[in-house]
Order: structure tokens, then C-alpha cells, then sequence
């Protein structure tokens, strides 16, 4: 059922207002700040809704489009950068969210800048965003912390888009009568 109030909303309203219905169904699977972003943006301009410009130097994007894609990597489907998911974080961060979340953003691309991160082989990018998501774990505050941040907007902007989803469920424009079925072992779920 959740999937096809998601592709009636897609089909009826713009990929803003999509995003921010599906974070605001999915509740508390995003964290305050994203769904704060999502009830701003409604009201965002061009410009930053708090007048702060951000942006991201050419590094910067280079190390945002090398995380997303470790978080979801091009496989026998698309992956994060074949959608669009490095300057949907981009967007997101400058179109919607305030100061606090773009310092911590800054912060954690610092630190991505001072260890290297595009350097790294494959596995060593794995082993930084794993100590990554453990120091997350440890802290506390009213600012989202920059890996935090990251993956939600990598999974939001994936999901979000047509290719993300098309390729994670099985799309059925038509789908006839609503039953329920029986999938079959690595078969995909349906998207309505």
C-alpha cells in the first residue's frame, strides 16, 4: 500500500513535494533536521532560506559522489551517482536545511579532506566511514552529524528518483487487482 501512495504522489506532484510527503510518511526513519528541510522547503526560494550561501568545492563534490556511492554502489542496478544523488545532496543541503547542518556538513568534508579520503583504496574508504558511523553513534546534540546527514540525503535522493526505484522494486504501471503475493526467492517486492 505504502508504495503505491508513492507512485500516485509521483505521478500527481512535483519531486518536491514527493520527497517531502515520503520523509514525512516514513516519520521517524529521517532525522529532525531533514524533516524540518522538507517542511521548509515549501517555502524556499532560489536562494537559501536563510540567506547563507553553500556550496561545495570541486573536491568536496569529488569526496560527497564517492561516499554516496559506497553507501549504494552500482551494481547489476544503478547507483548513487548514476542518478544524481551527489548534486541532489548539494541541493538539498543549500535549498533547505540552516547553518548548523551545513557547518557540521563542512566539518565532516573537512575531514574526509584531511585523511585523504580520495586517495584511498576502496577498502580503506570502507574502513574511515565505518569508524565514521561508530564516532556518530557516540554523539549527542542538536546538530546532525555530517554522516548522518550523508546518508539520508544519499538514501532519499536514491529512492526518490525514477531509476532508484525502478531499480530496487519491481514497477507495475497496471498492476490489476491488489493481492497479495508470494515472492519468489531474490525476486523484487512490487512498486504500485
Amino acid at each position: 500500500m505504502f508504495l503505491k501512495i508513492i507512485q500516485f504522489y509521483i505521478r500527481k506532484m512535483n519531486r518536491r513535494e514527493v520527497i517531502k510527503n515520503v520523509a514525512l510518511m516514513l516519520g521517524g526513519a529521517f532525522s529532525a533536521p531533514t524533516l524540518m528541510a522538507m517542511d521548509n522547503w515549501e517555502s524556499a526560494t532560489n536562494s537559501n532560506i536563510n540567506g547563507a550561501v553553500f556550496s561545495l568545492t570541486d573536491s568536496q563534490q569529488k569526496i560527497v559522489a564517492e561516499i554516496a556511492e559506497l553507501i549504494i554502489p552500482k551494481t547489476d542496478t544503478v547507483g548513487a551517482k548514476d542518478v544524481g544523488v551527489p548534486a541532489f545532496i548539494e541541493m538539498m543541503l543549500k535549498d533547505c536545511y540552516k547553518e548548523p547542518e551545513h557547518q557540521s556538513f563542512l566539518e565532516g568534508l573537512a575531514s574526509m579532506e584531511k585523511v585523504k579520503f580520495l586517495e584511498l583504496n576502496t577498502d580503506e574508504r570502507r574502513g574511515v566511514l565505518k569508524l565514521l558511523e561508530q564516532e556518530t553513534k557516540k554523539v549527542t546534540g542538536k546538530t546532525t552529524p555530517f554522516w548522518r546527514l550523508i546518508k539520508e540525503l544519499t538514501l532519499l535522493g536514491y529512492f526518490t528518483s525514477e531509476a532508484g526505484l525502478k531499480a530496487s522494486f519491481e514497477y507495475v504501471q497496471i498492476p490489476g487487482k491488489l493481492e497479495l503475493i508470494k515472492l519468489k526467492p531474490n525476486q523484487k517486492a512490487y512498486a504500485y
